[in-house]
């Protein structure tokens, strides 16, 4: 959400997501091993893929990738 002198606040956006009943079991179980919430999880996967596209909005660029080794 936009403030008055248009900075982005750190809101949580609600919204509904339809997952595989199998996907969402192995994202219990994950978060479950973890820690966590399955909704927690969810968020941490989602910043994490963020992150490695290069597309997180709180990170500069993403990792170095490992280099193929030549044949």
């Amino acid at each position: 959400m936009l403030t008055a002198n248009g900075l982005i606040t750190n809101m949580k956006k609600n919204f509904a997501l339809r997952v595989d009943g199998e996907i969402f079991a192995a994202i219990e179980k994950w978060a479950a091993d973890e820690f966590r919430s399955a909704n927690g999880q969810i968020e941490w996967i989602l910043s994490e893929a963020l992150k490695k596209a290069g597309r997180h909005p709180k990170a500069s660029a993403p990792p170095p990738q490992a280099e193929s080794p030549e044949t």
